[in-house]
């Protein structure tokens, strides 16, 4: 227990030498300690970071150790999570991961699992995907989110990497006319369900900076293209600039941003789910059609606000607090976005194990499926599916972790 009395002097430290492989600047106690977290996700859409998301962030920690990660870069998170935001914490370290020696190095991937709080700082996000994915970061990172409970963030490139889904940019960015224009183009590469595995992100592809420039319809072509690749139903989630959600460990997405000051908004995006509602026209070499009947995607847009009053639930990917709901849809490579209505959803119950022993193998059934229909399965991190993908019934082995998730969605 900490003595109330005790005084702790900020200290900053660079270490780095010809044999260390990381760098690291650490503010604050170096007594690790171990403190009540709150899981969650911040998604923060990139340019300068919102103060009342980051306080919301800061606040889950419980007081705790707030780890840092980036690939370049230096301190400059340092004195503001530390002291400019208000919210006490043991230390803030941030740690800059530039090599795979670096991402292999015990110490990093130590500090990350005694952390209360991740944050993911900007850059570029194939830096992140070529570097720390393979590499014990990963499991680390994962082990935060899924077991013990800590809320991880990100901005720019580090929200780019918190879906299920992430948009690589192995050989650069893409804009929306290239990606509309090709779908398959060489810019246009996604990773799917290998690196960070969020409960509430299960075949969800982030964007960022999505009014500077307008990346709507890109985002349009990464889901177009995964639902053609993949045979999934894939969702979306994107935040402006100076933007944030927020999403507890209830899977309410709470938006922060400025609005009415100025237009912060979040989108939250799904499939038509009225089949058929897969893309017409998704393929190399040629331009991207998804009309269907000019309702291909179902969309949210939601105000961010100062106090986050403003909401998207997760669970069943329609409710809502402040949203507007669009069509977004495109003919011939040309994007379109119209005054939506809210998706029709089937109301689905799943029948099976809520207790479970690590390493079995469990049966879930919907109650009541529909007579030739189609059935899309996603389950957390700590699950895979054996069998049944697209049938009522599928299987399920449970590996490790406290709390799975399994959902399913009608196609």
């Amino acid at each position: 227990m900490k003595n109330p009395l005790l005084i702790i002097f900020c200290v900053l430290l660079a270490l780095s030498t010809s044999a260390q492989t990381y760098t690291s600047y650490f503010t604050g106690s170096t007594a690790d300690v171990s403190t009540t977290t709150q899981g969650g996700t911040v998604l923060m859409g990139g340019a300068t970071e919102d103060d009342n998301a980051m306080i919301w962030f800061l606040q889950r920690a419980g007081g705790g150790d707030v780890v840092v990660l980036r690939a370049t870069g230096s301190d400059g998170y340092n004195t503001y999570l530390y002291t400019d935001l208000g919210v006490t914490v043991n230390s803030v370290e941030t740690i800059v991961v530039a090599s795979a020696a670096a991402a292999n190095n015990p110490y990093v991937s130590n500090q990350i699992r005694n952390a209360e709080a991740l944050w993911i700082a900007g850059g570029d996000q194939y830096d992140y995907v070529s570097i720390w994915k393979n590499s014990p970061m990963k499991d680390a990172i994962n082990y935060l989110i899924n077991e013990k409970n800590v809320t991880i963030g990100g901005t720019s490139a580090g929200m780019a990497i918190m879906g299920d889904a992430y948009f690589s940019a192995q050989n650069g960015s893409v804009t929306s006319a290239e990606a509309l224009a090709n779908p398959y183009n060489t810019y246009m590469t996604i990773g799917y369900h290998d690196f960070l595995n969020n409960p509430y992100l299960q075949n969800t592809i982030t964007d960022t900076h999505y009014d500077n420039p307008d990346r709507k319809g890109r985002h349009t072509a990464f889901l177009a293209k995964m639902m053609t690749d993949l045979n999934i139903n894939p969702r979306g989630i994107a935040s402006e600039e100076y933007t944030a959600v927020c999403i507890n460990e209830d899977g309410i997405a709470r938006v922060f941003g400025d609005y009415p000051n100025n237009d912060d908004f979040a989108y939250f995006l799904q499939t038509n789910c009225t089949p058929p509602n897969t893309p017409e026209t998704c393929q190399n070499a040629t331009p991207l059609t998804w009309d269907r009947n000019q309702q291909a995607l179902k969309v949210c847009k939601i105000a961010g606000t100062p106090d986050g009053s403003n909401f998207f639930d997760l669970n069943d990917w329609t409710s809502n607090s402040g949203g507007a709901w669009k069509h977004w849809y495109v003919q011939n490579g040309i994007f379109t976005t119209t005054t939506g209505t809210a998706p029709t959803n089937v109301a689905l119950n799943i029948s099976g194990n809520t207790t479970s022993c690590s390493g079995g193998v469990y049966t879930y059934t919907i109650d009541n499926p529909t007579a030739g229909a189609t059935y899309t399965w996603t389950v957390g991190s700590n699950g895979t599916i054996v069998s049944g993908q697209g049938t009522p019934t599928t299987q399920i082995q449970w590996t490790n972790g406290t709390v799975g998730i399994v959902s399913v969605t009608q196609n």
